[in-house]
C-alpha cells in the first residue's frame, strides 16, 4: 500500500492505498460525502468494491475519518463498457472529497497514489465524466470550467481524451471518455476495447 503525508491545520492527512476492505470498515466517512447516496451506505458500498478481486480503494483521511476517495473496479455489467469480457479493464469510478478540504489538491494527490510504483501498468483504465454527475452549484463553475478541470486532473496520470459512440457521453459535448492504457496491456486487449468503444463502426 503507497502513502503520502500532507501536512494540514498543525496535523497531517494520510493519502493511502488501495486499502484493504477490513481497515476500511474500521474508519468513518465525512458528512459531507454524499454525492453518491448517503454517507452510511457509501461507506458499505466503498468496503464491498474493496472486497472484490479487482476492488481498490484509494482514501484522503483526517485521522480516522475519510475525507477523500477514489474507486477502481471492473465495469458494471448493465454498461456497454462491461460487454468486452476484458479482465484487465477498470473504471476509474467515483473521485470526491469533503467541502472543507477541496482545495488541498486531494484527487490529484488520492489519483496518483493509485498508479504509484506501475500499480495499474497492466489495465486499461478508463473513466467516463458526465456533466450530471458534477458538483456544478457547490462549485460554482459553468459545465465547460468543470470538465476542464476533470481533464486536468486525470491528464495528472496520463489519462487522454478517447472518442467513442457511446450515447450517453455522445448525449451532451461536455461528457467525456478519458482512459489510460498501461505499458503491459497487450494489443489484443486494446483491440477489443476499441470494439467495445465503437459498437456501431462494427455492426454491419
Amino acid at each position: 500500500m503507497h502513502a503520502e503525508r500532507l501536512p494540514y491545520d498543525g496535523r497531517e492527512l494520510i493519502i493511502e492505498g488501495p486499502i484493504p476492505a477490513d481497515a476500511l470498515s474500521r474508519l468513518i466517512l465525512h458528512p459531507d460525502l454524499d454525492a453518491f447516496r448517503r454517507p452510511s451506505e457509501q461507506h458499505k458500498a466503498l468496503i464491498e468494491i474493496a472486497d472484490l478481486e479487482e476492488g481498490r480503494i484509494i482514501a484522503a483521511r483526517d485521522g480516522e475519518t475519510i475525507v477523500g476517495y477514489v474507486t477502481f473496479h471492473y465495469p458494471d455489467e448493465l454498461e456497454r463498457w462491461s460487454e468486452g469480457g476484458m479482465d484487465d479493464l477498470i473504471e476509474l469510478g467515483a473521485v470526491e472529497v469533503a467541502d472543507d478540504y477541496r482545495s488541498l489538491g486531494l484527487g490529484k494527490r488520492m489519483i496518483r497514489t493509485a498508479f504509484a510504483g506501475d500499480q495499474l501498468e497492466n489495465a486499461i483504465v478508463y473513466t467516463t465524466e458526465y456533466y450530471w454527475h458534477w458538483d456544478l452549484e457547490g462549485t460554482k463553475m459553468n459545465v465547460w470550467e468543470y470538465r476542464s478541470m476533470m481533464e486536468k486532473l486525470m491528464q495528472s496520470v496520463g489519462m487522454v481524451w478517447f472518442a467513442t459512440d457511446d450515447p450517453e457521453i455522445c448525449a451532451h459535448p461536455a461528457n467525456c471518455l478519458m482512459v489510460r492504457i498501461g505499458k503491459d496491456v497487450p494489443l489484443s486487449s486494446v483491440e477489443q476495447f476499441d470494439r467495445v468503444r465503437f459498437r456501431q463502426r462494427f455492426m454491419y
